[in-house]
């Protein structure tokens, strides 16, 4: 087997510097798209989170960050970068109550043999690979690929295993393609209700660009749609709103409960 090269690293600040997160110079790395995720949870001290693919730990770190006494488990499936989410809770001390395992997110068998066993859950929080190889470009860059693009029907699978890890009237959260909405609503037809929908959107006007979900394992009240959150305003600076997420580390309305 050939042995893989080592990866080169930065370390980086996020939300405003509460957390801090080893990273790869190339390929993927952790942008406004897992702030929003996890800020979108409405999760409480003592209860289980699990981040699905979690890359080098982006998402489910600044969960853990916000929510003291929450308990997160990170799945990654690449080796470098599960050892890296490892050196991540560490590093921002959070280690008692974060850790990371390398599995597939799709192998529930894998992750039952890692302890994580079904109905144990009250979050599951994912930002999937979400472009589809077959209409879009997708990087050259192995890592980059991997987390930005996945085969047909991925969401789909990777619902089943949300499900499968959730306890019932526990809570799915994704971050997905707002042009695919009718897609993703589709993928968690199976099991899922109760849908929520938050669109992200550039500036005033804009389209959006991203829509944060949330649905509740067997729930069947009707989708409720909020008002977007605009990341900029007209001139382009910051918006208010997406500042107190992005960088002082609070809840979207979603969360609140």
């Amino acid at each position: 087997m050939r042995k893989e090269e080592p990866i080169e690293t930065s370390d980086d600040a996020v939300l405003g510097g509460r957390l801090l997160l080893r990273q790869p110079l190339k390929g993927h790395r952790v942008g406004h798209d897992a702030i929003l995720l996890a800020a979108a949870i409405a999760a409480r001290a003592g209860e289980q989170a699990i981040d699905l693919g979690a890359g080098i730990g982006g998402a489910g770190l600044a969960l853990a960050r916000r929510i003291e006494g929450l308990n997160v488990t990170l799945v990654e499936i690449d080796a470098a970068l599960c050892a890296l989410a490892a050196h991540n809770a560490e590093a921002n001390h959070l280690e008692s109550r974060v850790r990371a395992i390398r599995a597939d997110a799709e192998d529930a068998q894998a992750l039952a043999v890692a302890g994580l066993a079904a109905g144990s859950m009250d979050h599951v929080l994912m930002n999937p690979p979400f472009n589809d190889p077959r209409r879009q470009n997708v990087s050259p860059d192995p890592r980059r690929r991997l987390a930005h693009a996945g085969a047909p029907g991925l969401l789909a699978r990777w619902a089943k295993t949300a499900a499968y890890l959730l306890k019932p009237q526990a809570m799915l959260t994704v971050i997905w393609r707002a042009d695919a909405l009718a897609e993703a609503l589709l993928a968690l037809g199976d099991g899922f209700g109760s849908v929520e929908v938050l669109p992200i959107v550039p500036r005033p006007g804009a389209p959006a660009i991203r829509v944060l979900l949330r649905a509740v394992r067997g729930g069947h009240e009707a989708r409720r749609d909020y008002p977007a959150l605009v990341l900029n305003d007209a001139d382009g600076r910051p918006s208010a709103a997406a500042e107190a997420v992005l960088r002082a580390g609070g809840a979207l309305m979603v969360a609140e409960r």
